[in-house]
């Protein structure tokens, strides 16, 4: 069971922000930005031939910002489990969205699956569930950021390097690489098959 109610955190952040950075629940785009530029660093520098899944797309922002650099995959696939989000994803991207609960639904392959930021409300647990999913619908791997840490919160969800090895080896992971000191509290994560 999720600490919070994620609909509810999303649609009323949206009720407030409107289709921005902040709609979704980030500090601002800056931030967002930052995010998927080390999640690009993790990827292929030619993603033409790959086909790309986004797991808690929110509003197709990662879409819209590989766009701008030059960096879109053959396919992308949007995922989220927000109603809202999957619609205006489709609206603003012009691509596939699908509504899905990525912690147990069955989710479509692809070559890459990524996630910036959906998991840092779910329990411990469901981020296990949400991982597995996603690692195991790849065919080459997932890369996602976290917030990093042993903080504790009522609300937000910190992994340290400890549970992140911990899953990885749980899920059959080949190779893990990092991204971290790039912003505080945060992770970058690759599970490579």
């Amino acid at each position: 069971m999720p600490r919070i109610d994620n609909e509810r955190f999303y649609t009323s952040a949206i009720e407030l922000h409107g289709v921005s950075a902040k709609g979704v629940n980030w500090n601002s785009s800056d931030s967002q930005n930052l995010r998927f530029k080390i999640i690009l660093e993790l990827l292929p520098s030619n993603l033409d031939g790959f086909s790309l899944a986004d797991a808690g797309c929110g509003f197709g922002d990662f879409y819209l910002y590989a766009k701008k650099e030059g960096r879109l995959p053959k396919k992308y696939i949007a995922i989220d489990s927000i109603k809202e989000m999957v619609k205006i994803t489709k609206e603003r991207t012009q691509t596939k969205a699908i509504l899905a609960d990525i912690c147990k639904d069955s989710l479509p392959s692809a070559s890459y699956y990524i996630c910036s930021g959906a998991m840092n409300t779910l329990e411990l647990f469901e981020t296990h569930l949400f991982i597995q999913n996603c690692y195991a619908s790849s065919e080459i791997g997932f890369i996602f950021n976290i917030l990093y840490g042993s903080k504790k919160s009522q609300t937000y969800n910190y992994l340290t390097l400890g549970d992140i090895k911990i899953m990885a080896s749980e899920i059959g992971v080949r190779e893990v690489k990092f991204k971290k000191n790039y912003m505080k509290n945060d992770i970058t994560v690759g599970f490579f098959k």
